[in-house]
């Protein structure tokens, strides 16, 4: 791997001893890894991969198989996750009390947000954002995959969001940055970085930090990580958080053996994850708290006027959904949703102040006398499975449906079915006899046409 000559002369000082070990390993085969779904598995007898030491549900696999032809993956039974990275959930679980409010800042793909929402509680709240558009549908296909109704996917820079004032009980930022630890993963990574680049992400950082700060309970956690090696980007802005927003550094318990770096200055806990002594990825983490005392001088933010239609969903249709009572159910332009009736009230608040894409489960909607159930509903981990015909299929028959192309069912009734796939629901379709139409969504199909001559099984 050519390296760049002056990233070499910055991170050789910071290594020492251990340069010529971290260079090689940048040479080698990046790990695999998978977090399972802990729900959405919990019948699934599972292969007996290699634990990933700091998330009780990482494993490395030992190849990268085609994720693309598991229908298990669309189903949102794994998520294909960078084992260093695991670890905000590890340091999340020892600072978690009760029910919170926990935001995502920079959120896409989605793979921390989603190990947040197997962390806190179902009474919890997640908010997923992201700033680009086109990142935050994706953001939002993954988060409705993975099934939890209690998030709300947002499309917003960190200014809007900081006016959502002492509201999160938690915020991730996982910042962009020269990405100096996806070298070997990304041969653009290295292409685009310079020192230039560096300072530029530093700023940027700082920026956001400061924005995001105000919606930021007293007493609040802030995490915060990038994939990085360098002390601009890491130990530099954790000490400017405390030296400049008084925030108070934590410690995270770990295991010697997990081959993790402490933090590169005196003073400063954080936890550094490089690729000749972790099973992982380059990755910096460090954790934060939000001072008791601090006052912003503004009112907490409080929710906003209910603006969803009025009109009742008949209870046929609320009955899709497990603990129906638990849940309010209200029309946002032309579909039905459900959301938790406990962060209902927040949700409004969000509404009134953010962009939001993609909210709790979206059952489906009216046409004519039709009630179409969406793609949303299909991967809840509220599905009433019982409440609909389940048509279980086969490997080829899945792919068949995840490339949206129309299924014969002739054995079936006919109207609207639940496709199942080793029992885990895929999606819906309306059987009319000689033929089903596919209701997946046709921004999500398979595009690829390179289809394997065997069935694909990751788990």
């Amino acid at each position: 791997m050519n390296l760049p000559l002056d990233f070499i002369a910055r991170t050789k000082p910071l290594l020492k001893e251990e340069w010529d070990k971290f260079a090689a390993s940048l040479n080698e085969e990046t790990p695999v890894s998978i977090r399972y779904n802990k729900i959405k598995t919990a019948q699934i007898d599972k292969p007996d991969f290699s634990s990933v030491p700091w998330a009780d549900s990482g494993y490395y696999l030992s190849q990268r198989p085609q994720f693309t032809f598991d229908p298990l993956f669309h189903a949102g039974c794994y998520y294909v996750q960078e084992a260093s990275s695991m670890f905000v959930g590890h340091a999340l679980k020892q600072y978690l009390k009760g029910d919170v409010k926990v935001l995502d800042l920079c959120a896409a793909p989605g793979g921390k947000s989603t190990l947040i929402a197997d962390t806190i509680s179902s009474q919890s709240l997640l908010v997923a954002n992201e700033i680009i558009r086109s990142r935050a549908n994706i953001l939002a296909e993954n988060i409705a995959k993975w099934g939890n109704p209690n998030t709300v996917v947002t499309n917003n820079n960190s200014f809007e969001i900081g006016k959502l004032r002492e509201f999160f009980d938690v915020i991730l930022v996982d910042a962009p940055c020269s990405g100096e630890g996806m070298f070997r993963k990304d041969e653009n990574a290295i292409s685009e970085w310079s020192e230039d680049n560096v300072m530029h992400c530093q700023a940027r950082q700082r920026e956001i930090l400061a924005d995001i700060w105000p919606a930021l309970k007293p007493g609040g956690l802030l995490l915060y990580s990038t994939c990085t090696y360098n002390m601009e980007e890491n130990e530099a802005n954790v000490e400017w958080l405390r030296s400049e927003l008084y925030a108070e550094i934590l410690p995270v318990e770990t295991k010697e053996e997990w081959g993790i770096t402490p933090s590169l200055i005196d003073g400063v806990t954080a936890y550094r994850f490089f690729p000749h002594k972790t099973k992982g990825e380059g990755f910096f983490f460090a954790l934060l708290r939000k001072p008791e005392s601090e006052q912003t001088g503004m009112k907490r933010t409080k929710g906003g006027k209910n603006k969803q239609a009025k009109e009742d969903l008949p209870s046929v249709y609320k009955n899709y959904i497990l603990n129906k009572e638990q849940f309010t159910f209200y029309q946002k332009r032309d579909n039905w949703y459900a959301f938790p009736s406990a962060q209902y009230e927040d949700l409004l608040t969000i509404s009134s102040i953010l962009n939001v894409v993609s909210e709790g489960i979206c059952l489906g909607q009216f046409k004519g006398k039709d009630f179409i159930p969406d793609q949303s509903l299909a991967l809840t981990n509220s599905l009433n499975i019982e409440a609909f015909t389940s048509c279980e299929i086969d490997w080829a028959t899945a792919i068949a449906f995840l490339r949206k192309e129309a299924l014969v069912l002739a054995d079936y009734p006919k109207g609207y079915l639940l496709l199942t796939y080793r029992d885990i629901p895929l999606g819906f379709v309306k059987n009319i006899g000689n033929r089903a139409n596919n209701l997946y969504p046709q921004e999500w199909r398979i595009r690829s046409s390179n289809l394997p001559e065997r069935e694909v099984r990751v788990i």
